[in-house]
């Protein structure tokens, strides 16, 4: 059985399986060369050869245990017909969403397609002991960067958004659940053997919009894919969302709990079933720094998971990172020895 697999099946292992979020981008030189036989960013994700190039990159260069599919989480609100560009140095750029643009989607899930001709060359190149992630942005996520047109530090206009259309937000996260269910029951028809949601702006929201945007949404999508016969683990990440996380494992129908940095993984055990697998959570800033730093960073990882668990970073690999770091990390986890630099 592939080690994620054994994992997630809510087996504890003395190696734990390894792959971090982001493993596939511009840390790396030769996604950096395909990267420049692009257009732009969004036909990067739509060109099925070159997505799963890059998707198997780290497999090639660190024997990652897990590989995820190289897409982006707004691809979705493509396929809702509104425009989605990145620009360097600012991230995704959208026009922002009107109460009567949501009553008015032009839904056209067709254009996800390439995506899924891309888990299937991944799944036909990638050695059966390896795993295959499929993902989507959760709902809200999505929803914050349709509704701001671009990333913001505290998502303010989305949350009041939020708060002051009920009929219209609930609309948009229908949707969004409607598409992003459909989304990743078609990864898992085409070979994931995993699915994640990534709920990358959890934080800072009150206890009233955390379950009705995040816990909600993530309970009717788990619904949908279950509905549909699938029946592949599901990992959920909640990013930053405090105290939050222990109703969002009890409710939302998660297989596995990803967590991010701030998350004391000894405190987790108490709150979460005993043998759910938790996936994280270490500092990206650590592996930047490497040296001392990070080997003490990941030995307290390793010591205090306690129970099943997928070592990953508490966020994603970021485009400073050295390759030398995240091979030391490697090595440290599968034989206690690394070469930090």
């Amino acid at each position: 059985m592939q080690k994620v697999m054994s994992v997630l099946s809510g087996n504890k292992v003395n190696i734990p399986p390894v792959w971090m979020m982001r493993q596939a981008g511009r840390h790396l030189p030769e996604y950096l060369r395909v990267r420049k036989t692009t257009n732009n960013f969004i036909d990067f994700c739509f060109n099925s050869q070159k997505a799963t190039e890059v998707t198997l990159q780290p497999i090639d260069r660190y024997d990652m245990d897990a590989a995820i599919l190289f897409a982006d989480i707004l691809l979705v609100p493509i396929a809702l017909g509104r425009t989605v560009s990145f620009e360097k140095g600012i991230g995704p750029i959208l026009d922002p969403l009107s109460v009567n643009d949501i009553r008015n989607f032009q839904i056209n899930t067709d254009t996800l397609e390439p995506v899924y001709e891309t888990v299937r060359e991944v799944r036909k190149k990638l050695h059966n002991n390896k795993t295959l992630i499929g993902f989507c942005g959760g709902p809200w996520t999505v929803a914050t960067y349709m509704l701001e047109g671009k990333g913001t530090p505290n998502k303010e206009k989305a949350k009041i958004f939020a708060y002051k259309n009920e009929e219209a937000i609930n609309d948009l996260l229908d949707y969004l659940v409607h598409i992003s269910s459909e989304y990743l029951i078609k990864q898992a028809e085409a070979g994931a053997d995993v699915l994640q949601i990534f709920e990358s702006w959890a934080s800072d929201l009150s206890p009233y919009l955390f379950n009705k945007l995040i816990i909600e949404p993530t309970k009717k999508i788990i619904k949908h894919v279950r509905d549909a016969g699938i029946t592949v683990p599901i990992i959920g990440f909640p990013k930053n969302c405090g105290l939050s996380i222990k109703e969002y494992v009890k409710s939302s129908g998660i297989s596995a709990i990803a967590v991010s940095t701030e998350v004391p993984l000894d405190q987790i055990r108490s709150f979460i079933p005993r043998n759910m697998a938790i996936q994280g959570n270490l500092d990206p800033l650590a592996l930047r720094i490497g040296g001392k730093t990070l080997k003490n960073q990941v030995q307290n990882i390793l010591d205090k998971a306690n129970g099943p668990h997928i070592f990953n970073l508490g966020h994603g690999v970021t485009p400073d990172v050295k390759i030398e770091n995240i091979k030391a990390v490697i090595s440290h986890i599968r034989t206690g020895e690394g070469n930090y630099v």
